[in-house]
């Protein structure tokens, strides 16, 4: 029997499989072994592909970058722009959330990952900011996304609105506003929408600050 004319192995296919894991059992599922029996070959053909686990989890975040559109940012609008970009890139890592623990805390070294970074960082930097500004804004907008995809401002709340309302008036006060309001877009209503919605208007005070800052610098 030939050899195929496509090879069954490939970095991107090895690197898709691990995000198939991470995503259905868990970061901890996460090995070569299984790797390599989802995949149907032999455990040492891996690496031929990716040299170790840390080389494993390079092209898992260059794979889970390459989603991540930033095109948006070389639009003159820089509000528009940063807009997109960072519900592109909260979409993608909601979709691969399980992994995010791990490769978030990992250096920045691939050229997808690195290359986003270097877009946001020019977008800023066409639009005003001081360089050193344009770091913090970056770092703002990660700290955003990231942060609302690993946690879950509702899940915490297992009590209905109501049920707070004797000890915790405020919060209770709170989310049940919050409960009540209505599916506006894609946001679902109530507290079902209430993590995309605290999204958004983390979003929108933040570029509502950068607005004032460039009125200011022009």
């Amino acid at each position: 029997m030939g050899r195929p004319t496509n090879p069954l192995l490939s970095r991107d296919a090895i690197a898709a499989t691990a995000l198939d894991i991470s995503a259905e059992e868990g970061p901890d599922a996460l090995t070569m072994r299984a790797i390599a029996a989802r995949m149907g070959v032999r455990g040492p053909s891996l690496y031929n592909h990716v040299s170790s686990k840390d080389d494993l989890l390079d092209a898992m975040t260059a794979l889970i970058s390459k989603e991540l559109d930033s095109s948006a940012l070389a639009t003159a609008d820089w509000r528009a722009g940063i807009t997109a970009y960072a519900r592109s890139y909260r979409r993608v890592f909601l979709r691969h959330h399980g992994i995010l623990p791990i490769v978030a805390r990992r250096p920045v070294q691939t050229a997808e990952a690195l290359g986003g970074y270097d877009a946001i960082s020019a977008a800023l930097l066409r639009h005003g900011l001081p360089p050193a500004e344009a770091a913090e804004t970056a770092a703002a907008v990660d700290y955003l996304v990231l942060g609302s995809v690993l946690e879950t401002y509702t899940a915490g709340f297992i009590r209905a609105p109501r049920d707070y309302r004797p000890e915790y008036p405020a919060l209770a006060e709170t989310l049940e506003a919050a409960d009540a309001v209505p599916a506006a877009g894609p946001a679902p209503a109530g507290l079902a929408g209430l993590d995309e919605r605290g999204f958004e208007r983390g979003l929108a005070l933040l570029l509502d600050g950068l607005g004032v800052r460039l009125d200011r610098l022009r």
